[in-house]
């Protein structure tokens, strides 16, 4: 997404860039995503939530995210819902398809399965390929986000951000297809009793509302699985538009691992969470949807030296700038759509 904004308001200011596309379709994870594009509600709920991220890059966010987002409206993008459904946070849900159309329309010249070699701004998704590798994780992310444009960046002397360990995900119950990676995540967490392979409970107090940090608990495990065991009174809850059960359903559709409890190679220890029958596991998988480490920037989108000198036109946007989110979670969409703007203007200005 963040190529596709850089390019698109390039465009505007009357360059005529071209977007290297290194997968055989636009959008990048944005095309495989919920298309909510959200902020916190204030800098101070931004910090609290990722508080060892860049106060600067946050600020910048929470400034510029809303009249991004009108822009986006103003290039044809159709707007699904004006609200994010989370009272914590405020954005606008999109059509993740409508929304690739009219960020493509306005780039211009896009160019698909082109290898890189290299760029003014970096947009090439982070390194979640690597990383998933790396650490024997699932991916849930488009298949080409392998870290070439950290890699250039470093080579040109950049220095990397914070939480180059870190990530956002989410446990999936098996490694689905793209167009599953939305439905088939078992964000329930808070409603089980959550276990390690040995029955031990591996996650100390609740999971925050996002459950990134349970995930990211998750995959520090032995090859980055759990279980989640739920009770009958759980599985009636509701996440969002579907009930737990539902989600379970889909686990087990799409070939995961639920089981009574009973069959578990363990003992389930005793816990309030588990009171009415019956109880079911369900077995999850950590999957990796974009990094939050990448490389250093400033507000103005530009790389940083170690020094905090900025490299010569040299502009980074998307899941290939880091330090943002770090410690905690927030909208990688909405990080790309207001860095990419900006990468754009700046690399126009000093041009």
């Amino acid at each position: 997404m963040a190529g596709l904004v850089a390019a698109a308001r390039a465009r505007e200011l009357g360059a005529v860039p071209v977007v290297f596309e290194q997968g055989n379709r636009a959008g990048g994870s944005m095309l495989l995503s919920s298309g909510v594009v959200w902020r916190h509600h204030t800098l101070e709920e931004f910090h609290a939530e990722c508080p060892a991220g860049d106060p600067a890059l946050q600020t910048t966010i929470v400034e510029r995210l809303d009249d991004a987002l009108d822009w986006l409206e103003s290039l044809g993008a159709p707007v699904v819902e004006r609200a994010t459904g989370n009272a914590r946070t405020v954005g606008r849900r999109f059509d993740t398809r409508g929304l690739t159309e009219a960020l493509v329309r306005a780039a211009g010249d896009v160019r698909l399965e082109a290898s890189f070699q290299e760029a003014t701004v970096l947009a090439t998704g982070g390194f979640g390929v690597r990383l998933a590798e790396e650490r024997g994780l699932l991916l849930r992310a488009a298949p080409w986000s392998n870290g070439a444009g950290l890699a250039y960046a470093i080579r040109r002397g950049a220095d990397s951000s914070a939480g180059m360990d870190e990530f956002y995900g989410r446990n999936l119950p098996a490694s689905v297809p793209e167009e599953l990676y939305v439905v088939a995540s078992q964000l329930y967490g808070a409603r089980a009793l959550v276990l390690d392979d040995s029955g031990r409970e591996f996650f100390t107090g609740e999971p925050a509302w996002h459950e990134n940090d349970l995930v990211q608990a998750t995959a520090r495990l032995p090859g980055g699985a759990a279980w989640y065991v739920l009770d009958g009174a759980a599985l009636r809850e509701r996440v969002r538009e579907r009930t737990i059960a539902e989600l379970v359903d889909v686990a087990r559709a799409v070939g995961g691992d639920v089981v009574p409890a009973e069959e578990l190679p363990f003992r389930v220890p005793p816990s309030r969470k588990l009171l009415e029958p019956p109880f079911l596991a369900v077995r999850v998988r950590a999957a990796v949807t974009h990094t939050l480490g990448g490389l250093r920037l400033d507000e103005a989108a530009r790389v940083l030296r170690a020094d905090g000198s900025p490299i010569d036109r040299l502009y980074a946007a998307g899941a290939d700038a880091g330090g943002i989110f770090t410690g905690g979670y927030g909208s990688g969409l909405a990080a790309a759509l207001v860095f990419g703007r900006i990468a754009a203007e700046t690399a126009m200005s000093e041009a």
